[in-house]
């Protein structure tokens, strides 16, 4: 029952006043026993987060995946100077020269901007050459781990049109809010309804209008992947033809495996545009679903790059000083 709780919260969590008590009626059980269930898993850190996760681009931020090309002896300093960004959520170690990957956020109101915040990390950095790498097209982003081994091996991808909104005060102080953890206990969301001086009907209705919006794309849980069991994680990266990117992207993101997806640009130094976050329990069994897709997808080259180590794993914290703040003590690098 405990992979089946795992699967319900990473897909749809309820947003409702009491969400566990739901998800207790839909598997037979007590309220108390889901909780105690995630509460165990929580502290066992299997459960790596609960809350909303965001489109950092409809919130105004831009963003990027970046590779640096940093020398071994320098990697402890460099990675040390990367993750002090508050924009930088994701950063790993890979198997290749570009051997620092990280995901490079900025604020809206940014004064450096996002190329010229990379050159000013590349300098502090020292990296010998770095990569940037934004995406082109979204296909896919859905972390969903297979804890209870019955899922398909292929799943609709929907492609969904989001209305345009404006931000209101109050959507920017929900967001401010529900981007953090949320504790497992039977009313999740009170502290925030009683702060806000909002009721629940207000709170839930901001959050659908941020949802159809494309501003929120879910709220869920996350899982501590290799907690969880899921050891073999790959970035995978093909060379395929621009010209067929969207047919070609589209039967990547299809596979269950797959968590993110994404059309890139290339470059001289860079000949691979499509990327697949793939998931497996062992590498044996990542590597037989990279070669399963491999004899679907059309495409010169591939290479699946496994992480090394992972350097940090954060939610990028919205709407905060900590960017300006970043930005004036490095303003002189830039």
């Amino acid at each position: 029952m405990k992979q089946e709780i795992l699967s319900r919260i990473q897909k749809k969590f309820p947003l409702v006043q009491k969400p566990f008590e739901v998800i207790a009626d839909e598997l037979g059980m007590r309220e108390d026993e889901v909780l105690e269930i995630l509460q165990a898993e929580k502290k066992a850190n299997i459960i790596r987060q609960t809350s909303a996760i965001f489109d950092t681009k409809r919130l105004g931020y831009k963003s990027s995946l970046v590779a640096f090309k940093i020398p071994e002896e320098k990697i402890n300093s460099a990675v040390k100077i990367i993750n002090a960004h508050p924009g930088v959520s994701h950063n790993y170690e890979r198997n290749h020269d570009f051997n620092i990957w990280f995901t490079m956020a900025v604020a809206p109101d940014s004064v450096l901007g996002l190329e010229r915040t990379i050159q000013t990390l590349a300098s502090l950095a020292e990296a010998d050459d770095y990569i940037v790498l934004p995406t082109l097209k979204l296909f896919k982003i859905n972390v969903k781990l297979n804890t209870t081994g019955k899922d398909e091996k292929k799943e609709e991808v929907k492609k969904v049109v989001h209305k345009d909104i404006e931000l209101t005060p109050l959507h920017h102080k929900i967001i401010q809010r529900v981007q953090y953890d949320i504790d497992f206990v039977s009313e999740p969301f009170a502290d925030i309804i009683n702060d806000l001086d909002i009721d629940y009907e207000t709170f839930f209705n901001t959050l659908q209008e941020l949802q159809k919006a494309g501003v929120m794309r879910r709220f869920a849980s996350i899982l501590n992947h290799r907690k969880a069991g899921f050891n073999a994680n790959a970035m995978v990266v093909w060379d395929i033809d621009e010209t067929l990117g969207d047919a070609i992207g589209a039967k990547a993101a299809a596979f269950s495996a797959v968590s993110h997806c994404y059309l890139r640009p290339k470059y001289k130094n860079w000949p691979y545009n499509l990327f697949t976050m793939v998931h497996g329990k062992t590498t044996q069994e990542t590597n037989a679903m990279i070669a399963e897709m491999a004899q679907e997808i059309e495409s010169k080259d591939y290479m699946p790059l496994y992480s090394s180590k992972e350097f940090k794993k954060v939610r990028i914290e919205y709407f905060t000083p900590k960017f300006a703040e970043w930005e004036k003590k490095h303003a002189t690098v830039a």
